[in-house]
């Protein structure tokens, strides 16, 4: 079986596109979410990348579940209800864990429609750009269920609670326009655009230091529970890291000498 998660990669900058258009995009299988997790796993491993993108084949970007293994209590929705929550936890829960612990910029390509599971798994990343046709829905609701994979968490962080309350309570989706104008995303683009706006951003945030995007990245993940005075003594930990660095030496050289830095990842 093809994996679900297909990799590309140009030279600092990891692709990952979901591969299965016909099923549009749906996380359905815990293979699916391990293919995540073994993702976010390398590159906590392997500094030279710098930024992932997470993006989609096909029509949609994702779909979220199955309905009709929801309806058939089949696949990933079998079980008690204490088997469910055990699913959940063990499945589709890794997800939101593993991308939230990445050090690394995460920029979702939105090719589509975000609906439910899908929108939830956009909101994971740090930044958003669509296609101008995209839809996106927090629809769990007109399913009679909850969201179950950290929305809840995730979109009043992006959006505002009272805007995030409209899309949880209602399920309704909202378009492109809308998206931007609630901050959901940051740019709307043509279909044939999307790639190569994405690829401009991450390359714009890769040209940096691997160690200072890892370090900015923590903190501004750090900083939205942490209180002010204690992000500030990890931020002077972290700078006295950042000051020690071959990089640093380098940007501070290169800026006063007027010309392009080379970074080596130490």
């Amino acid at each position: 079986m093809k994996p679900f998660l297909h990799i590309e990669r140009e030279g600092a900058v990891i692709t990952a596109r979901m591969d299965r258009p016909e099923s549009r995009n749906a996380l359905t299988k815990p293979e699916y979410f391990q293919e995540f997790v073994d993702l976010c796993q390398q590159i906590r491993i392997d500094t030279s990348i710098k930024v992932l993108i997470l993006t989609g084949n096909g029509s949609a970007f994702c779909a979220g579940g199955n309905v009709k293994d929801m309806k058939e209590r089949a696949g990933i929705f079998a079980g008690s209800p204490f088997e469910l929550r055990n699913q959940y936890r063990n499945g589709i829960q890794r997800i939101p864990l593993a991308l939230y612990d990445v050090e690394i910029p995460v920029i979702a390509a939105l090719n589509g429609p975000a609906i439910g599971a899908g929108l939830d798994l956009a909101c994971m990343c740090d930044v958003r750009i669509s296609v101008t046709k995209a839809k996106f829905a927090e629809s769990f609701i007109k399913l009679g269920i909850v969201p179950g994979d950290g929305g809840a968490w995730f979109l009043p962080r992006i959006v505002g609670l009272p805007r995030a309350s409209i899309m949880a309570l209602t399920g309704d989706a909202i378009n492109a326009e809308k998206a931007l104008e609630w901050g959901l995303v940051t740019e709307l683009v043509n279909a044939e655009e999307l790639d190569a706006t994405a690829m401009k951003l991450a390359q714009s945030m890769a040209a940096n230091p691997g160690h200072g995007l890892r370090l900015t990245k923590r903190l501004l993940r750090e900083g939205q529970h942490m209180r002010l005075d204690s992000l500030l003594e990890l931020s002077a930990a972290f700078q006295s890291i950042a000051h020690h660095t071959e990089d640093h030496g380098e940007a501070v050289n290169a800026f006063i000498e007027k010309r392009d830095p080379k970074f080596t990842g130490k």
